[in-house]
Protein backbone atom coordinates (compact mmCIF):
# COMPACT_ATOMS: atom_id res chain seq x y z
CA UNK A 1 0.00 0.00 0.00
CA UNK A 2 2.65 2.28 0.63
CA UNK A 3 4.14 2.16 -2.95
CA UNK A 4 0.88 3.11 -4.09
CA UNK A 5 0.82 6.08 -1.95
CA UNK A 6 3.98 7.23 -2.69
CA UNK A 7 2.44 9.48 -5.87
CA UNK A 8 -0.22 10.77 -3.84
CA UNK A 9 2.43 12.23 -1.80
CA UNK A 10 4.39 13.31 -4.63
CA UNK A 11 1.16 15.22 -6.44
CA UNK A 12 0.54 16.95 -3.06
CA UNK A 13 4.22 18.51 -2.76
CA UNK A 14 3.80 19.23 -6.32
CA UNK A 15 0.83 21.34 -5.91
CA UNK A 16 2.69 23.18 -3.17
CA UNK A 17 5.38 23.82 -5.52
CA UNK A 18 3.04 25.58 -7.13
CA UNK A 19 1.19 27.67 -4.92
CA UNK A 20 5.16 28.40 -3.86
CA UNK A 21 6.14 29.44 -7.84
CA UNK A 22 2.72 31.29 -7.91
CA UNK A 23 3.19 34.03 -4.80
CA UNK A 24 6.75 33.80 -5.68
CA UNK A 25 5.66 35.49 -9.28
CA UNK A 26 2.50 37.25 -8.21
CA UNK A 27 3.70 39.09 -5.23
CA UNK A 28 6.63 41.14 -7.22
CA UNK A 29 4.21 41.16 -9.93
CA UNK A 30 1.71 43.21 -7.90
CA UNK A 31 4.60 45.31 -6.21
CA UNK A 32 5.68 46.32 -9.76
CA UNK A 33 2.00 46.82 -10.74
CA UNK A 34 1.47 48.97 -7.71
CA UNK A 35 -1.56 47.42 -7.05
CA UNK A 36 -3.98 48.36 -4.44
CA UNK A 37 -6.08 45.66 -3.98
CA UNK A 38 -9.84 46.18 -3.75
CA UNK A 39 -11.81 43.46 -1.75
CA UNK A 40 -14.95 44.93 -3.73
CA UNK A 41 -13.44 44.41 -6.95
CA UNK A 42 -15.14 41.09 -8.44
CA UNK A 43 -13.52 37.75 -8.24
CA UNK A 44 -10.34 37.75 -10.54
CA UNK A 45 -10.61 40.97 -11.99
CA UNK A 46 -7.46 42.89 -10.52
CA UNK A 47 -5.15 39.38 -10.95
CA UNK A 48 -6.60 39.36 -14.91
CA UNK A 49 -4.25 42.84 -14.78
CA UNK A 50 -1.05 41.18 -14.35
CA UNK A 51 1.26 39.75 -17.04
CA UNK A 52 0.17 36.61 -19.04
CA UNK A 53 2.99 34.42 -17.28
CA UNK A 54 2.60 35.26 -14.05
CA UNK A 55 -1.67 34.61 -14.51
CA UNK A 56 -0.43 30.92 -15.94
CA UNK A 57 0.90 29.84 -12.45
CA UNK A 58 -2.34 30.85 -10.68
CA UNK A 59 -4.25 29.30 -13.67
CA UNK A 60 -2.25 26.19 -13.03
CA UNK A 61 -2.47 25.67 -9.10
CA UNK A 62 -6.30 26.01 -9.56
CA UNK A 63 -6.20 23.20 -11.96
CA UNK A 64 -4.79 21.29 -9.84
CA UNK A 65 -7.06 21.76 -7.06
CA UNK A 66 -9.61 20.84 -9.50
CA UNK A 67 -9.36 17.57 -11.98
CA UNK A 68 -6.77 15.64 -9.43
CA UNK A 69 -9.25 15.30 -6.65
CA UNK A 70 -10.21 12.11 -8.74
CA UNK A 71 -6.47 10.97 -9.25
CA UNK A 72 -6.48 10.95 -5.13
CA UNK A 73 -9.61 9.19 -4.79
CA UNK A 74 -9.04 6.38 -6.76
CA UNK A 75 -5.30 6.29 -5.98
CA UNK A 76 -6.31 5.87 -2.34
CA UNK A 77 -8.83 3.15 -3.23
CA UNK A 78 -6.45 1.53 -5.54
CA UNK A 79 -3.88 1.30 -2.57
CA UNK A 80 -6.06 -0.12 0.01
CA UNK A 81 -7.96 -2.53 -2.55
CA UNK A 82 -4.85 -4.13 -5.20
CA UNK A 83 -1.72 -2.12 -4.73
CA UNK A 84 0.22 -4.25 -7.53
CA UNK A 85 2.74 -2.91 -9.88
CA UNK A 86 0.17 -2.05 -12.38
CA UNK A 87 -1.88 0.33 -10.19
CA UNK A 88 1.30 2.56 -8.84
CA UNK A 89 2.94 2.70 -12.77
CA UNK A 90 -0.48 3.98 -13.68
CA UNK A 91 -0.86 6.60 -10.80
CA UNK A 92 3.20 7.24 -11.52
CA UNK A 93 2.59 8.23 -14.83
CA UNK A 94 -0.44 10.45 -14.47
CA UNK A 95 1.77 12.45 -11.55
CA UNK A 96 4.28 12.92 -13.89
CA UNK A 97 1.74 14.14 -16.72
CA UNK A 98 0.16 16.51 -14.04
CA UNK A 99 4.18 17.46 -13.82
CA UNK A 100 4.55 18.33 -17.38
CA UNK A 101 1.17 20.01 -17.58
CA UNK A 102 2.06 22.25 -14.98
CA UNK A 103 5.83 23.32 -16.97
CA UNK A 104 3.99 23.45 -20.24
CA UNK A 105 1.38 25.56 -18.38
CA UNK A 106 3.35 27.60 -16.22
CA UNK A 107 6.26 28.51 -18.77
CA UNK A 108 4.92 28.85 -22.32
CA UNK A 109 1.24 28.08 -22.23
CA UNK A 110 1.10 26.31 -25.42
CA UNK A 111 -2.50 25.12 -25.34
CA UNK A 112 -2.64 22.44 -27.80
CA UNK A 113 0.77 21.10 -26.28
CA UNK A 114 -0.83 21.66 -22.93
CA UNK A 115 -3.66 19.45 -24.09
CA UNK A 116 -1.92 16.83 -25.40
CA UNK A 117 0.22 16.33 -22.00
CA UNK A 118 -3.79 16.44 -20.45
CA UNK A 119 -5.41 14.32 -22.53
Amino acid sequence: MANLLAPIVALAAWTHMMWFWMYATRIPAMRAARMRLDRDAPRGAQMATLPPAVRWKADNYNHLMEQPTVFYAVAIVAALADPDGTNQALAWAYVGLRVAHSLVQSLVNNIMLRFSVFA
